[in-house]
């Protein structure tokens, strides 16, 4: 019998690596991973470089001929610490806001929250170049996402966790990114995924120390079991509909000159 290695395409952050700590230790699994910032996810799912992907959520609805596997996530229930919006001033003074490049579902979270929760309209800038944020005016602020927040945190006057705002704006948790496969994948493979996933969740501290973030300046072992929600329930689920049905699309311009 011919053996089917799946190419999983997953984000290269703190994250996620009990999942890739589970893909690399768990008993049944031999996989190709692919490891980028959650956009490349995408990118690398819909060219069929990958046919498993920890898909960024806002990315779900457009996807054909997939749907989501196992019961796990990148989730919050209360803050997640690595996806917020810094500035100078109160958000509701904002006049344009830079989004962070490398995610899709935080720029179109920010965009609902803009809408439904600050009530402003701010001009979107793309945010590439990341020593912009240096150069700050008082009315600016900064979509930051991923591993880069934590050498951010304290640097700004106002900082909005955006799990915590969606909280307050729904009273729901949030579901980040998902995971997905084209329809038609095997179910000896998905299940195998499931088992490794959870043998990753339950080896945090071990995922921590193979992937040398046990002698980082903050705690990841804190941010991992206490931001991070790792499980994909229906509250989650009905969460991503209501995020889903409300349609935001934020198509930021390139940056002011």
């Amino acid at each position: 019998m011919m053996v089917i290695t799946p190419r999983i395409a997953a984000v290269s952050y703190l994250n996620t690596i009990p999942f890739i700590y589970g893909i690399e230790h768990g008993d049944n699994l031999r996989a190709e991973l692919l490891l980028a910032p959650p956009a490349t996810c995408y990118e690398n799912y819909v060219s069929g470089k990958a046919d498993i992907a920890l898909m960024p959520s806002a990315m779900v609805p457009t996807l054909r001929s997939t749907e989501i596997i196992t019961d796990y996530c990148i989730g919050a229930s209360a803050d997640v610490r690595t996806v917020v919006v810094v500035s100078n001033s109160p958000i509701e003074q904002v006049k344009r806001i830079f989004l962070d490049a490398h995610s899709r579902t935080s720029r179109q979270l920010v965009g609902y929250l803009a809408a439904n929760l600050w009530h402003i309209a701010p001009e979107w800038y793309d945010l590439s170049d990341y020593s912009q944020v240096a150069f700050a005016e008082r009315t600016d602020a900064f979509l930051l996402i991923g591993d880069k927040v934590f050498d951010h945190e304290g640097l700004f006057a106002y900082s909005y966790d955006l799990a915590s705002e969606w909280r307050r704006a729904t009273h729901l948790p949030f579901a980040f990114a998902v995971w997905v496969a084209r329809k038609g994948t095997s179910y000896e493979v998905i299940d195998a995924l499931q088992r490794a996933f959870t043998f990753g969740v339950e080896s945090v501290w071990e995922a921590i120390v193979e992937y040398g973030y046990a002698e980082k300046p903050y705690n990841a072992y804190e941010y991992l079991t206490k931001n991070i929600d790792f499980v994909f329930n229906a509250e989650k689920h009905a969460a991503l509909q209501k995020f889903w049905d409300a349609g935001i699309k934020v198509e930021p311009r390139s940056n002011p000159g």
